[in-house]
């Protein structure tokens, strides 16, 4: 099982260069997780492109329809934000060693994957990449086999 942070989910719908690597990635793992956090940054981003004129308004519409069809279908598996995750995450960063540099949405990305035994987490988030072995996990990149 595999968990991909938001940033990779909306590469999903989105054309940029990472794109293609990861539908495939995500189509040959068949089934991803997120935390329910990634839910809301995915729609922010999409909605970000909207707004900055990356999407037109029919194409705003069409991928927030389509990554609700794919959520209602299964695609994405959303993992709960509970107390008890918010609180092993406060937990983690103030045992964090001060070189590392992650932002606490990131580190909730990173605990959630941890907590439910998803080793691995695809990002491309240069701080999470680097931090994730701090929160005993293997992070990697579309690129990275």
């Amino acid at each position: 099982m595999s968990y991909f942070d938001s940033a990779y989910i909306a590469k999903f719908y989105v054309d940029e260069p990472e794109s293609d690597a990861i539908r495939r990635l995500a189509e040959s793992l068949g089934r991803a997780h997120c935390s329910a956090l990634g839910r809301i940054e995915v729609t922010s981003v999409f909605h970000r492109k909207w707004r900055e004129g990356a999407f037109t308004d029919g194409e705003f519409r069409e991928v927030s329809a389509q990554f609700t069809d794919d959520c209602a279908a299964g695609l994405w598996t959303w993992l709960a934000v509970t107390d008890s995750l918010i609180a092993s995450t406060a937990e983690s960063l103030r045992t964090l060693s001060k070189t590392i540099t992650i932002r606490s949405a990131d580190a909730l990305h990173l605990v959630c994957a941890r907590e439910h035994a998803l080793r691995r987490v695809y990002t491309n988030d240069r701080h999470m990449l680097l931090a994730a072995g701090a929160f005993g996990v293997e992070a990697v990149a579309a690129d990275v086999p």
